[in-house]
């Protein structure tokens, strides 16, 4: 990998929707091998369910909106200028109880956990997804659902 700068503007680089919110790739590992870096708008009612990675660190940094966040037996309000790192081992959930859209900036380490987005969005397009298949689309990117899915 040669060493080049990566500058992306609103509306330039790839993305994904999920659950009717655009997801941003800023940073991938076709572009780095340290990390990869999302800006992700979290919708109302949004949550991932309570989860850990064995590998995986993961930054959340609010830029608008709130997040109520599950981290270990923590809970968190987490408005603007709230930050979040999450080494692996850390069960946690990130959830939008809110009625407006949250947006934050996220990274994920090592890099790769854009095809995991990229499979999920392709997933959810079709239609309501299976409870059973998104956990085995986690627990092939390194994350184990420690609390049921909704149906």
């Amino acid at each position: 990998m040669s060493a080049k700068a990566i500058i992306r503007r609103p509306g330039q680089g790839k993305s994904v929707q999920l659950a009717g919110q655009p997801m941003a790739f800023l940073v991938t590992g076709e572009d780095t091998k340290h990390t990869s870096m999302f800006e992700w708008t979290i919708p109302p009612g949004f949550s991932t369910g309570l989860h850990v990675h064995r590998v995986q660190e993961e930054t959340f940094y609010v830029l608008e909106g709130e997040c109520n966040w599950q981290v270990g037996d923590e809970r968190v309000r987490a408005t603007a200028g709230t930050y979040l790192f999450l080494p692996p081992g850390v069960p946690h959930n990130i959830a939008n109880a809110s009625d407006k859209p949250a947006r934050v900036l996220m990274t994920v380490s090592p890099p790769g956990h854009e095809h995991y987005f990229e499979e999920l969005a392709e997933t959810v397009a079709r239609g309501a997804a299976d409870p059973d298949k998104i956990a085995s689309l986690r627990a092939r990117y390194d994350t184990d659902q420690l609390s049921a899915l909704r149906k």
